[in-house]
């Protein structure tokens, strides 16, 4: 038995969460997508199918797993699981548990499949250019189940559904408390809710609120004086947390810097959000920094549901709080103001004006004065992004480098479209 997770064509309507990774790649409570999976099934062996252009980038992240080797499909019966499955945890301690089924069955919700166990003398009528349309023209075959699942549809789907992935990776392995939480420190709940990794510090005048939920503080993050945490909420490794107040509902992902107000939020990894200003139901990338009082919108003054820009056009989310989704490598200046339901693109730099910005920022741009432009240009942002990973020791290697230049190329369009309107004014 093998297991093979795959992307169907859903990653269109995570843009721009899913320019620069596969959709199992996004963060969802502690764990990324596929961390859930591998998780759940640590004896099978486990390779992904993901976009072309992803491909040498992904293979660099998830080393020694296969990536799109169609010669790791071959002679085995496969488990086919869509990466867009918020997958349940499978510990002894969650109430949810998914089998794998005894004979070949595809489960389907909404007419998108979830999983397939494709037995192996049908393996080879999985093309490996189209997994997901050969997994089509296989439910002629294979008996089809309807399932009722998480299935990650839009960004926002992310932010509704973390703090429950939040409780259920609390719940996959036992809570400890390993590293140093002072005497001075609080915790207003069942102190059984609060798990500690190695090398953590949590300061004195800390307040640990876990009465709506857990709160995991991974290995090596801090806690400095002043700040409170309310659960289910979730802080990562390495992450600083400076006198903030972190809501509830919210996943801070590794090598972080987090002061001000967060609620509802997952911010990837590698972001800074230092200073004061609030940020709500929203996702963040990685590698993003919010400059002082830089500040998101996430309802509207009528309570109405919230329009939301995705790739084929503008949306009514059906939702009455809907934050920013930001692309990775992104900068905003101080005193940024961001409305409800905007989306912004890769490595753009917004300068606040003043007033709320555009609710859609395409990627590799310049917002100022009211207008986009191309700034000092694609090179001095790449010059950027290198400068930031070096300052946490890490580098923008060619496999970063292709990906970027790809997504640069088929944003053009519309980038182009905004600032030659914007010219022309």
């Amino acid at each position: 038995m093998k297991i093979c997770i795959f992307e169907d064509n859903g990653f269109e309507n995570l843009y721009p969460l899913t320019y620069l990774r596969p959709i199992c790649g996004l963060r969802c409570g502690k764990t990324l997508i596929f961390e859930k999976i591998t998780r759940a099934f640590p004896d099978i062996k486990i390779s992904f199918w993901v976009r072309d252009y992803l491909i040498k980038l992904w293979r660099k992240e998830v080393s020694p797993l296969s990536v799109n080797d169609a010669e790791a499909l071959k002679n085995d019966d496969t488990l086919f699981i869509n990466s867009r499955w918020l997958f349940p945890a499978n510990g002894a301690r969650t109430n949810t548990k998914f089998s794998i089924p005894g004979n070949e069955e595809i489960g389907e919700m909404d007419g998108k499949i979830v999983y397939a166990l494709v037995k192996k003398n049908k393996m080879a009528a999985i093309s490996s250019g189209n997994i997901s349309g050969s997994l089509e023209k296989l439910k002629e075959n294979i008996p089809v189940k309807e399932v009722k699942v998480k299935l990650i549809t839009y960004p926002w789907d992310l932010v509704n559904y973390n703090a429950d992935a939040i409780k259920d990776d609390f719940n996959a392995v036992p809570a400890k408390i390993e590293g140093e939480f002072s005497p001075q420190a609080s915790i207003y709940g069942e102190k059984e809710k609060v798990s500690i990794g190695k090398g953590a510090t949590v300061f004195p005048m800390v307040v640990i609120d876990t009465t709506h939920g857990p709160v995991i503080i991974d290995e090596g993050a801090v806690i400095y004086p002043f700040t409170k945490i309310e659960g289910p909420s979730y802080i990562g490794k390495e992450t600083q947390i400076h006198g903030a107040k972190v809501r509830e509902g919210s996943s801070i992902g590794p090598v972080c810097r987090i002061g001000g107000e967060v609620e509802e939020v997952i911010i990837h990894g590698y972001t800074n959000k230092f200073h004061d200003g609030f940020l709500g139901h929203s996702y963040v990338g990685e590698w993003v920094n919010l400059g002082a009082l830089t500040t998101n919108s996430d309802l509207k003054n009528d309570y109405s549901s919230i329009s939301v820009y995705i790739k084929k056009g503008i949306m009514d989310s059906g939702q009455t709080k809907v934050g920013s989704f930001i692309g990775d490598h992104t900068k905003t200046s101080i005193g940024t103001f961001l409305n409800t339901g905007t989306v912004i693109g890769v490595m753009t730099n917004l300068v606040g004006s003043g007033g709320v910005l555009p609710k859609f920022v395409p990627s590799f741009t310049w917002y100022l004065n009211k207008k986009f432009t191309k700034g000092y240009g694609y090179k001095m942002l790449l010059k950027t992004a290198a400068v930031a990973m070096s300052r946490r020791g890490k580098e923008l290697g060619q496999e970063e480098l292709d990906v970027l230049n790809y997504v640069h190329e088929i944003t053009k369009d519309k980038r182009e479209e905004l600032i030659a309107r914007d010219k022309m004014g």
